[in-house]
């Protein structure tokens, strides 16, 4: 992924030191600028499905990334101990633009919307190794390791709303009307098509996040033809054994809604 050098990337690393996990959120991991903490509630389900919600605090000032960064910066990543991660879904970002470069991420705390696969059903002890950038003038790395215990507390009502929220607040599903529906290779950029409640609107964005070995652009709004939309998104770079179908995550806005879904790449 293209990596232009906006801010001064601080070598500080924070985290929580593992323990014995006694409650079903972690404790909080504080770096400068703001902390981060693990949160589940309920137990595991017949499928041994559990809900979980990343919460990121963020001081005034700061910053973090979405999915895909864009120009600078590095994805949220977490791995598990004791469980899986069945899925991240993560809650509309906001496109900056700051000293010549361009890049996807959050002002104000926020959390994103975790599902992990319990083994056999069973709510035992989780560690998690979590790894994000939270930016000021300056990039500090926050790299944490956290356990908790799912099974302590399932029923608190604090962890069930922060959950709650953190489900409530990412986009549904792409839908026909509302999705995206092909991509075609026209140069150094992609043409991505997209179906829009309101196609005659100006006021949609598209986030598309770059799979690994891509990097993409910001997309830019094409005129509507035919009363489809479309959008060009640079392509900066793209596997030389790409195969075509990869798929590409994607986020589209319109008028204060959203949703998201998967594309193929040419």
């Amino acid at each position: 992924m293209k990596k232009l050098p906006a801010f001064l990337l601080a070598s500080v690393l924070s985290g929580a030191m593992p323990g014995t996990a006694t409650a079903s959120s972690s404790p909080w991991a504080d770096v400068q600028g703001g902390a981060v903490r693990l949160v589940t509630s309920g137990k595991p389900d017949a499928d041994g499905m559990l809900r979980g919600a990343l919460q990121i605090d963020l001081k005034p000032g700061w910053k973090t990334y979405w999915r895909d960064p864009g120009d600078t910066g590095v994805p949220p990543a977490i791995s598990l101990t004791g469980a899986a991660l069945a899925g991240i879904a993560y809650p509309v970002p906001r496109r900056f633009s700051e000293e010549g470069t361009v890049w996807n991420g959050y002002e104000a705390p926020v959390s994103f919307a975790v599902s992990l696969k319990v083994p056999a059903g069973k709510a035992e002890e989780i560690g998690a190794h979590v790894f994000l950038g939270i930016c000021q003038t300056i990039c500090i790395p926050l790299q944490a390791e956290l356990k908790l215990d799912p099974g302590a507390e399932p029923a608190n009502l604090e962890d069930a709303a922060i959950v709650t929220q953190a489900f409530e607040a990412v986009p549904g599903p792409a839908r026909s009307g509302f999705r995206l529906t092909d991509t075609k290779k026209a140069g150094e950029a992609l043409t991505v098509a997209a179906e829009l409640p309101q196609p005659g609107e100006a006021a949609a964005e598209l986030f598309l996040a770059a799979p690994e070995g891509y990097s993409f652009g910001p997309p830019k709004r094409l005129a509507d033809k035919g009363g489809k939309a479309t959008f060009s998104v640079p392509l900066y770079e793209q596997p030389d054994n790409a195969a075509p179908g990869t798929m590409a995550a994607y986020t589209l806005v319109q008028n204060g809604e959203a949703v998201a879904g998967t594309i193929s790449l040419p």
